[in-house]
């Protein structure tokens, strides 16, 4: 009888329901909103296709390649106005965090039987799938920068565009996990990420610069994605870096970047709005 009693007393642990489905059903939730909001996708791709355009043209033939003789800025430009749009909609597409905070939604899914893998793996992978196609389609305007893509380079470009994105979307999702306000999040994009973004070699040469610039820019994730797409788009300019250090230091910032991330959903609890 104090047998059957203790079986009764004993709490029933609830089920989990994985990290595969409640990931894919927050991934597919993270593209429906984004594509309701077609303001969003026009800006994503506007705003640097306009920066790209003005800047590319205002400073002309004033560059010199790194291979030696001259380069249009709009076919340097290109691969940083690509990394632009990827990390814009990387970073934004996060901010769906502390709206869903502020909704309601998020505490219901902490509270739900689903490990946090689950919720920063789902987030994270939305927010890249977003980053990522946004990247590609830019790659429409690539004869206009003289580059003619063959199938392969399409694939390695799409490589080097999904690290990026994901990279920058577990970081965003780590910025914005303990926050409660769109507008600190904000401040700390633009205090913290845009110079991230123009210390990447995305506007000037790692070569020309000072000694100390060259050396944050050597820190910098962001340099070598603008650097594995410049090798991949530009072959014949020649670049700083070896296309396969790129891709490790990228491959290394991406898991370096999740894990941030996970460690910030487990140590912060997610508090409703008051």
């Amino acid at each position: 009888m104090a047998t059957q009693a203790a079986t009764f007393a004993r709490p029933i642990a609830s089920p989990s329901a994985g990290v595969v489905l409640p990931a894919f059903t927050l991934w597919w939730r993270e593209i429906v909103r984004f594509y309701r909001q077609p303001g969003r996708v026009i800006g994503v791709l506007a705003s640097p296709l306009v920066f790209w355009l003005v800047l590319g043209s205002g400073f002309g033939n004033s560059l010199h390649s790194t291979g030696g003789g001259q380069q249009h800025y709009l076919d340097y430009f290109y691969p940083g106005t690509l990394i632009l749009i990827v990390l814009f909609t990387s970073i934004f597409t996060m901010m769906s965090v502390i709206e869903d905070r502020k909704e309601g939604f998020l505490l219901s899914v902490l509270v739900a039987p689903v490990p946090r893998t689950a919720i920063v793996l789902g987030k994270v992978l939305g927010g890249t799938t977003l980053s990522a196609a946004q990247g590609l389609i830019f790659l429409i305007f690539a004869p206009f920068a003289g580059v003619h893509l063959n199938p392969l380079q399409v694939l390695l470009v799409a490589v080097v565009v999904f690290l990026v994105s994901f990279s920058l979307t577990a970081l965003g999702f780590a910025i914005a996990w303990p926050m409660d306000s769109s507008q600190a999040f904000h401040g700390i994009v633009n205090l913290f990420l845009i110079p991230l973004w123009l210390l990447s070699g995305a506007l000037f040469p790692l070569t020309g610069a000072s000694a100390w610039i060259r050396a944050i820019m050597h820190l910098n994730p962001l340099t070598y994605g603008v650097e594995a797409l410049r090798w991949l788009l530009y072959p014949s300019q020649g670049t700083v870096f070896a296309i396969e250090s790129a891709m490790a230091t990228l491959i290394l910032f991406s898991l370096v970047m999740f894990a941030l991330a996970l460690l910030m959903a487990n140590r912060r609890s997610t508090r409703p709005a008051a």
